[in-house]
């Protein structure tokens, strides 16, 4: 399996580091891919994104969910959209979506991608 980061890599220090990325970006995010890559099905993805940030609505790769590390997120498909707090697990659903922070916050993304 391909790894971006030694499998020593802390959690903390990776949202500390992502923060201060995500309110220096013009985006108001960033991102850092803990697991996975081409020869991986899973990934995991830290988000970090400023209040007010969006990330425009996509396509889902495969089965997925997103854990709220901190602050308040919308994920948007459709008609439908499941707000998540800190601890939160929420159910990326298998069609076009988009997630909203509403506060400052970072989640976890775990994918596994379709084969």
């Amino acid at each position: 399996m391909t790894t971006d980061v030694e499998a020593t890599a802390n959690l903390h220090e990776t949202l500390r580091e992502l923060r201060t990325t995500a309110q220096g970006a013009h985006s108001g995010r960033a991102a850092h891919k803990l697991t996975g890559g081409p020869d991986s099905h899973l990934t995991q993805t830290v988000i970090a994104m400023t209040a007010g940030t969006t990330l425009a609505e996509h396509e889902n790769p495969g089965e997925a969910t997103l854990l709220v590390l901190e602050g308040a997120v919308r994920l948007e498909a459709g008609d439908e959209s499941w707000e998540g707090r800190n601890g939160d697990l929420l159910s990326v659903p298998d069609a076009r979506h988009s997630l909203d922070a509403l506060l400052d916050s970072a989640v976890l993304l775990t994918a596994v991608k379709r084969v």
